[in-house]
């Protein structure tokens, strides 16, 4: 959290475009980034997800296992990441609009 809470932070306020949090699993820096709004983290494991999440999701964090995944393969998946823009087609975007809804509504667990 020490160093995924502030990345989050800054890619939320558009300071910075994207993000790359790398920990032991990926998981915890996932979960952490996933707590702040405007922040679409995925765990990526494979190069078609760390594109297609940025295409189809609009994903601008990267999380990644560092215990996971070797040092070539984490290299490709940010590259793919990097390299990945968002769709903007109708079905991304409907799809998007509902993901950003989720921060606003009450739920149960915050009701």
């Amino acid at each position: 959290p020490d160093f995924v809470i502030p990345l989050a932070q800054a890619v939320a306020a558009g300071t910075l475009e994207r993000g790359v949090a790398i920990c032991g699993s990926g998981v915890g820096a996932s979960i952490c980034a996933n707590k702040i709004p405007g922040v679409r983290a995925g765990l990526i494991h494979d190069h078609f997800s760390a594109g297609q999440g940025v295409e189809d999701d609009h994903m601008n964090v990267i999380c990644i296992g560092g215990r996971t995944v070797g040092s070539s393969v984490a290299w490709d998946l940010v590259q793919a990441f990097l390299a990945a823009e968002f769709s903007h087609a109708p079905r991304h975007l409907r799809r998007l609009s509902k993901v950003a809804r989720l921060e606003t509504q009450p739920t149960r667990a915050n009701v």
